[in-house]
Formats: structure tokens, sequence, C-alpha cells
């Protein structure tokens, strides 16, 4: 076992080897070999090349060197093109703090039954005179920037739940072509993480517009762990047990806080009116996996019953559906 193992379970090392073609024996040899091919395109800053950075690439395309090579450079060149969106990458950034303590994203401290995290979104609590749509998704990859640093969720992946209660038809008019494309070009095509699956519940008819116009830009892979369960969450447990999640899916674990996540990120002494210098690697953020005993923020949703649920500048483009 190398050092890039460390902290490893023996079962997810099995994982690591059966799953993703990882060899313990010709570990470095594979990092190496990635890193080599940087000099083929000199017009991408490759800011982060030490090992432990090129290992979780190497893991999100189960080493397939030239595949990972090829999202390491989409991964540098997405922030190249995007300058204005990691300018202040870090959770003091206004937009990104915002975006956290709304619960954009939440991140549920218990894991599915394969180890995976699990990261919801309750999409009518966008409120859109508060948070861009921009903020919301650097907030998203500024917390899969932190989780991803944990080398058991480099194997295990995540799992992504929208709940799309009551998010109403004025609220989806906003999600234009272009900022939809931003998340698919940021998410899939740029990141390093596994997604094991990205479910849709309570959705409306226009989310399966949406879905229909977007779906051309998925690739296969993705359009494959892409669920719409409606509003029966039995489809939903068949697939993630709900003694993993909370009860506004059904789940047998407690309403979910929309305060947990923003507190890891934003530390012990988060509060309202602090304002925070951390960025996205302070060491309590990998120390601290929960959160405190403080005043809960608002819950999105109720509790819903099992088996249901209840019915209910890239930015001023063409809205993908129009309001009449």
């Amino acid at each position: 076992m190398t050092h890039l193992h460390t902290g490893l379970s023996s079962d997810t090392m099995d994982k690591a080897r059966l799953e993703l073609n990882e060899n313990p024996d010709t570990l470095h040899q594979d990092i190496q070999q990635v890193r080599d091919m940087i000099v083929t395109r000199p017009d991408i800053g490759f800011l982060r090349t030490d090992d432990d950075f090129i290992l979780r690439f190497l893991r999100a395309r189960k080493f397939d060197q030239l595949e990972t090579f090829r999202l390491l450079a989409q991964y540098f060149q997405f922030r190249q093109q995007n300058l204005d969106m990691f300018q202040s990458f870090k959770v003091d950034d206004p937009g990104i703090k915002r975006a956290l303590m709304d619960g954009f994203p939440g991140v549920l401290e218990t894991p599915d039954q394969q180890g995976r995290k699990i990261l919801i979104l309750f999409a009518s609590n966008w409120d859109q005179s508060r948070n861009s749509f921009t903020d919301i998704l650097r907030a998203i990859l500024l917390s899969l920037e932190v989780l991803i640093e944990n080398p058991e969720l480099q194997i295990n992946g995540f799992i992504l739940i929208i709940d799309w209660s009551n998010f109403s038809f004025k609220q989806a008019s906003k999600l234009t072509p272009n900022i939809l494309k931003l998340a698919i070009e940021g998410l899939q095509d740029s990141f390093p993480a596994r997604f094991g699956g990205i479910h849709f519940v309570n959705q409306p008819w226009y989310i399966h517009a949406m879905y229909t116009i977007i779906k051309p830009f998925l690739k296969d892979k993705t359009r494959k762990r892409i669920f719409l369960h409606g509003n029966n969450l039995n489809s939903l447990h068949q697939l993630i047990q709900p003694e993993c999640l909370p009860s506004e899916f059904g789940g047998t674990l407690p309403p979910y806080d929309m305060g947990i996540w923003a507190r890891t990120l934003l530390g012990p002494d988060y509060n309202d009116e602090t304002e925070y210098t951390l960025t996205y690697d302070a060491l309590h953020v990998r120390e601290n996996c929960g959160g405190g005993d403080k005043e809960m923020m608002k819950r999105s949703q109720s509790t819903a019953e099992p088996g249901t649920l209840r019915q209910s500048d890239r930015e001023t483009s063409t809205p993908l559906l129009a309001l009449d």
C-alpha cells in the first residue's frame, strides 16, 4: 500500500481495484504518465499536478489515462474560460456564502448503502432575488472540491437528489439554455467526481420539458444515471435505502437541517452576521463532518409520507421556457 492509500478501508481498496482498475503496484507510473501529457497542452495552465490531485482524475475515469488527461485538461480549461466564476472561489465570497446558507447544496451526513455521499437540492428554495444560478453552481462546485479531498468519496462517488416540489413555472423560466449548459460543462465534463445517480422527485411537466431539451448535451452514461421518479418515492427507495434518507424523501432520518453543510464550511463560529475568510481547504472542513447544536436554519419541506411526495452576465439570455 502506498501513502496514497492511507486511510482507505480494505473494502474500499478492493472496490477501487475491481471497479476502477486501480493497481497499487503501478499507481505512481499511472500518475506520471498522465502528468507527462501536460506538455501537449501549452494553452492550458495546469495549476496543480501533484500525485494526490491527479489520482482523483484517474479514479473518475477508471484509470483510462487518455480519458483522465482529457478530464484534467477540461477541469482547468473550464476555469480559464469562466474566470468570473472562480476569481473569488471561497466560502467568504458573498454569493457563495448566501447560496450555502440557503442550502445549495445540502449534504447528508449519512452515505447511501454503497458509501456514496448524498447531495440534495430543494429547488423551490431558490430565491432568484437573492441567489443567482451561477452562485448556486459555484457553491455546488466548491462543496464538491471539499468533498473530493476524501479518497473514499473519490472511489465511492456521489448521489444527487433534486426535489422539485413547489418549483414554479416562473422559477423554471429562469433556467436558460446558457446557464444549464454551463452547469453541464462544470459538473459532467470538467469535474473528477463519480455520480452514481441523479434523482428527480416530484418534477412538474415543465421540468420534463427542460430535461428533454438538455438531454442531447448529456453523455450516454449520464443519461442512464438520471432517474425521474415523479411523486412515487417507492422507486427512489429501490435505489437508495430509506435508512439513508431524511423524512422529506420518505426516509427514516430526521428532516434535513439546511444549516448543517453551511456550518461545516463556514466554521464552528457560524452565524448570519459573521464575515468569513476561510478558503475551501481549511483544516476544520476536513475534520468537521457535521453541524453544531445551534438553532436550525429553515427546513426545506415538510415530512413526506412513504411512497409519495407532495404535489404542489450568462443568465439574461433567452428563457428555456417562455412565460405567456
